[in-house]
Parts: structure tokens; sequence; C-alpha cells
């Protein structure tokens, strides 16, 4: 039988504290932190009333009318969905093209996945392994999410979003859970999702935070951080390979790197600049990029954008599955950097 409510309340509650405190402790004391989600709120006077931070942090119709939150700090400006607790925008101050990419196509739609910036995968990666009926991806990238928590110290302005499981999750996935998704916007982006186990049997789950970056051209980049890993190349019948040397762009690409956590860096000449893509919580680690023929099947994905992108997933996929025991949780965290170069 599954716990009494308040039980799961207070073990949640606690591995919330944990995982906050493991993230960044030495912000809790100086953060100007609101208090922890209204259920139900929606209301834009509300949800800035209750969590806005004056200059650093609001809530604003975004389009399609999906509610985001506006970051803007001395160090970057950021745009995050409510739906999905997806980021459709992340912006250093000093660099000279955005990191982030979204299509001109996305839409904006109340329960559709939107296409571009930081979807949250989970609790499957790709399609489901048995059910082709089920939404690929999983399901908490079209939910709505609660704000539970605002933070700023000057530095960092960070956003907490959570959502669990309702009977809607459950009639796709017979599992109870907690997950919470934290987005931290100064020098670096980080973004750490938590999922915590709040049933009575244990359960194994796939993720990705499917991270889509913007680039000069993709057949002039290179990424840096895969040399020798094995891959499934699902592009090609799903072929085992092994990359050698720097991973290059020019056909469509679906790889899962497998068995590594080393970092991946994006080198973009044209920009001049270089991205770097740190993680944990994860041995598994997507690119893709869709090409001409795939990208035209895209409803939501223009015909000719995808010179303009790459994505690059930090992932627990494949045998990368996480099984997570009850009242334990998980946290995968992408961290995103750039160095912008002198131009040559």
């Amino acid at each position: 039988m599954r716990p009494p409510a308040p039980v799961i309340a207070i073990r949640v509650i606690l591995l919330r504290l944990c995982a906050l405190l493991m993230v960044r402790p030495y912000k809790i004391s100086a953060l100007s932190a609101k208090s922890i989600t209204l259920s139900g709120m929606t209301s834009l006077s509300q949800l800035n009333t209750r969590f806005g931070i004056s200059g650093r942090l609001e809530f604003v119709d975004g389009p399609g009318e999906l509610i985001h939150a506006r970051i803007t700090n001395d160090h970057a400006t950021a745009l995050i969905a409510l739906q999905g607790a997806h980021l459709t925008e992340y912006r250093p101050a000093e660099v000279r093209h955005g990191i982030i990419w979204m299509s001109q196509k996305a839409q904006f739609v109340n329960g559709r996945a939107i296409r571009g910036g930081v979807p949250v995968c989970w609790p499957w990666f790709g399609n489901h392994p048995t059910n082709g009926d089920l939404p690929a991806h999983g399901f908490l990238r079209t939910r709505n999410w609660d704000v539970h928590l605002t933070l700023d110290d000057g530095q960092h302005t960070a956003l907490v979003l959570t959502t669990q499981d309702d009977e809607s999750t459950r009639q796709l996935w017979p599992h109870a859970f907690q997950a919470e998704l934290r987005i931290d916007v100064g020098t670096t982006l980080e973004i750490a999702l938590t999922v915590t186990n709040t049933g009575t049997e244990a359960f194994t789950c796939g993720a990705a935070l499917h991270s889509y970056f913007a680039v000069s051209d993709a057949t002039q980049i290179s990424i840096d951080g895969l040399d020798g890993c094995r891959y499934i190349d699902t592009a090609r019948d799903n072929e085992e390979k092994t990359q050698t040397g720097a991973v290059t762009i020019d056909a469509e690409v679906d790889n899962v790197y497998i068995d590594t956590s080393a970092d991946c860096v994006i080198n973009d000449p044209h920009w001049d600049r270089v991205i770097r893509i740190t993680k944990s919580g994860s041995h598994s680690t997507v690119v893709w990029n869709p090409w001409r023929t795939k990208s035209h099947s895209l409803s939501d994905f223009g015909d000719f954008e995808y010179p303009k992108m790459i994505c690059i997933e930090s992932a627990n996929a494949l045998d990368d599955q996480i099984t997570v025991a009850t009242g334990a949780s998980h946290t995968l965290t992408t961290t995103i950097s750039t160095t912008e170069l002198d131009p040559g």
C-alpha cells in the first residue's frame, strides 16, 4: 500500500531540502527566497506578487499565451515556459549570438511539445519501449508545472518548478513520483532535474535534458569529448560504432553515446566561440541533427533550419536508465558555458 499522504509529504520535503543544499549550499543564506508553491496559481499578477523578484524575475505572457518566467540579471537573460518547465532562451550578456536554438515554426500550444530550447524528457527517452501509442520522450515536457521557489543572490537567479503524479500520468506510467526542475541563470546555465520516488515500489526510468544549441553552420562545427566512445547509430539501423576523432555533421545524425560522463565542447569557428556542456547523473550523451529529409517531415521544424542547430543531450538512455528505490531520488544535471574568442 502507498504510505499515508502526510508521510509522503514529509519525505518529499526532506529530500527536496537535501537536494537544494547539495546543488549550491553557499547560496542558501544569501538568497532572496520566495515561499513554496501555491497550488493551482495561474494568474500573472498572483505569480509576480508571490514569486517575482524586482528587476530580476517576472512572469509574462509568452508566445501562444503560455506563461513564461523571464529572468534578467547582470550576466544573462533567460525565458522559461511553465508548460514543460521548458527553457526557450538563454543569452549571456557578452555573447554576439544566442546560445539556445528555437525553431521559427515552434508551436506554443497547450499540451503540445515545443520545438527547440531544452525540453525535459522523462520517464522515458525517445519512443516508449513497448507501446508506440504513448508520447515520445514521456509526458513531463507537456505538463503545466508549479512554481516552487525563486532565488537570487546577486550573481545567479534561479527558478525551481515542480510537478507530481496524478490520474493522467498514472494512465501512462503507473508510478508515484515528484519531479523538480531547477534552472540557475548566471555566467553559466545550470539545469537540474531531480525525480523522487514517492511510491512503495522501485521504478526504472529514462531521461534527457534535450538541449538544442544555435550554431553558425552545422557542417562547419566540430564536437570534442566523445573520441573513442561507443555509440548506437539510431539513424542507421541501430548499428554499434566507435567514435573516431571529433564529431562532425554532414548527414542526419542520431547517435546515443554510451558509458560516457565526459564534457562535450562545440567548436564554432564561424561564430568565434566555444560552448561547453558539462553533466552529472548521466552516462549517456545524445547528438542529433535531423538533416534535410527528416526535418522536412517535422511539422514544427522549418525545411531549411537544420544547418543552424545541433542537439547535445545529457541523458539516461538505453542501458543508462536509472532505477530509483522508494523514497530515493535521482538528479540529472547539465551545465552550459560559453567562451567568446577573438575574431581571427
